[in-house]
């Protein structure tokens, strides 16, 4: 086994013997004795820590996560105005109000249905069919959003005026 000094490893890394002893001191590379190093672990060390990275991040990189962010901001500001985005506080008033009105209709089923039902005289069918379309005509709100969404806005409208 072979040791090299400080200026000899740095030659070999292309450093400068100051560079040498900070990666030394960082604990990136070792001595073997005082001041001596063993040349192969040495660089082994020193390309390992290369492909690591040095945990600093470059200015050009930090530039384009910047831009690239405020474009993303640019892009969902104009999904919004076009109307193709919507901010989570419109998505939970819409299915809040479609909650609402959703158990408004459930509650009164039984108040409408009961009159209708008390004339069938029994009648499974005719009652199966008037309990269905009730229910169907209660469920039809969960299938369009847009309108929903269109009548919480319009709450608004007529809360701010």
């Amino acid at each position: 086994m072979k040791l090299y000094t400080c200026e000899a490893v740095a030659d070999w890394l292309a450093l400068t013997p100051r560079r040498v002893r900070q990666l030394r001191d960082e604990g990136i590379i070792s001595e073997r004795l005082p001041g001596l190093y063993e040349m192969k672990p040495t660089i082994t060390r020193y390309i390992m820590y290369l492909r690591k990275g040095t945990g600093k991040t470059d200015l050009n990189d930090e530039r384009a996560l910047l831009t690239r962010a405020k474009r993303e901001a640019a892009d969902m500001e104009n999904d919004l105005r076009r109307g193709t985005l919507h901010s989570s506080e419109e998505i939970e008033k819409g299915i809040k109000t479609m909650c609402l009105n959703i158990r408004a209709k459930l509650l009164m089923l039984p108040a409408k249905l009961s009159p209708r039902l008390a004339q069938m005289e029994g009648n499974q069918a005719e009652i199966f069919d008037e309990m269905k379309r009730a229910v169907d005509e209660a469920l039809e709100e969960l299938s369009d959003y847009r309108t929903l969404l269109a009548l919480a806005e319009g709450d608004d409208e007529e809360e701010s005026g």
